[in-house]
């Protein structure tokens, strides 16, 4: 019997969508906006999916509170009111998309969970404009 917990967290973060390979107008034509190149800001929201079967003591498939603090302490903190092109190493050589994000993010998250359960990051850097890894 599995069972599915989700933890959601918001974090604001500033960014550019830029290919220094690429021209400017390639960039502009790619990305529009978001190449802007005083960067722009957006308020994520972040919801971490575990999913596994309930511990037969505690009930739990992970702890909440646990989740919580794993997710501030690894996510959070690192990325809330930063640029994330220049203050958070893993995008330096990155593009930081939204899919990009979610990547590194299930990847720092998946190192803290137990890898009997299975991790699943929802990323909505816009209220109509969201990402999942794994996609389903």
């Amino acid at each position: 019997m599995k069972v599915a917990v989700y933890r959601k967290e918001h974090f604001n973060a500033a960014h550019r969508l830029h290919v220094s390979s690429w021209s400017q107008e390639e960039n502009e034509k790619a990305f529009g906006l978001c190449n802007n190149a005083n960067f722009h800001g957006h308020n994520y929201t972040l919801i971490v999916k575990v999913i596994g079967e309930p511990d037969k003591v505690t009930g739990y498939v992970i702890d909440l509170k646990v989740l919580s603090d794993l997710i501030k302490k690894h996510i959070i903190k690192k990325f809330d009111h930063k640029n994330l092109n220049l203050d958070v190493p893993d995008f330096k050589t990155i593009n930081p998309t939204a899919e990009n994000i979610a990547v590194v993010i299930w990847n720092i998250l998946r190192k803290e969970i137990d890898k009997n359960l299975e991790l699943k990051v929802t990323l909505y850097e816009t209220e109509r404009n969201f990402v999942e890894f794994p996609a389903s």
